[in-house]
């Protein structure tokens, strides 16, 4: 039985925290990587999350006239293809819980004349504040991990989909292959801090997104959190030996 003055506590990377403390930790985060965040993912991926993305926007069968929910969408990458697909009919809504990471995306779609049939929220994801079967599809790219409640902030998804629609989660995952383990270990504990330290002037932010990559569930564990969310005809498809996954859930 826990002490009614107990606080319950989560993963903040490798660091226990309050749960109370993690959004707050993260806001901090994403606050100081949000202007150099685009030149960071090109850097760190050696621009191979151009592909992970292409690949997401093919599996989500997006079509002109419809509504998407783009979460943790940031800068805007997914944003700005979709756009472009659903069209002047449809509508798409950038949302993300971090102030600064919205400010960086609305103004690089702006700047890029994307702007008619785009929406920007600041929103949490587990508390999503749109009414029930609102959009065709969802995503979350890489920033599935950084939620505190994912669960509940899977349920939140499910509830704002249509029937029919789908969840695609695209994020960092576990591989099988020994020698690309320790490969990927060494770069990410190594080089990561160090391009953050030489290009945004923050090595923890970036030591804090390698940590949370491995405190992240594998992949079946998250296939079944889809399913007991509600999805069904869930799966993932491994990309680059593993290390990223895109799971695939259709509500009911």
């Amino acid at each position: 039985m826990t002490d009614k003055h107990s606080k319950e506590t989560t993963h903040f990377g490798y660091k226990t925290v309050d749960r109370d403390d993690k959004q707050k930790l993260v806001a901090e985060v994403f606050q100081s990587v949000a202007g150099k965040y685009d030149l960071m993912n090109d850097l760190m991926s050696m621009g191979v999350h151009r592909l992970w993305k292409r690949f997401t926007i093919e599996m989500s069968a997006a079509r002109p006239g419809q509504k998407i929910l783009d979460i943790a969408g940031g800068t805007g990458d997914l944003t700005a293809k979709f756009a472009k697909i659903v069209g002047d009919q449809g509508q798409v809504v950038l949302a993300d819980i971090n102030d600064a990471m919205l400010e960086v995306g609305r103004d690089k779609l702006t700047d890029a004349g994307v702007c008619g049939n785009v929406d920007y929220v600041q929103a949490n994801a587990e508390d999503l504040p749109f009414t029930d079967n609102t959009f065709d599809c969802i995503t979350i790219a890489f920033g599935l991990r950084n939620v505190t409640d994912k669960d509940k902030a899977l349920r939140s998804m499910n509830r704002v989909l249509k029937p029919g629609g789908r969840l695609l989660v695209l994020e960092f995952s576990r591989t099988d292959n020994q020698l690309l383990s320790k490969l990927y270990d060494a770069y990410s504990f190594t080089a990561l801090p160090l391009m953050g330290k030489l290009i945004a002037d923050d090595a923890e932010s970036y030591r804090y997104l390698a940590e949370s990559i491995r405190m992240h569930p594998d992949q079946d564990t998250l296939e079944q959190m889809m399913k007991s969310a509600g999805f069904v005809q869930t799966g993932y498809h491994n990309m680059t030996g593993g290390i990223v996954a895109l799971h695939k859930g259709i509500k009911p």
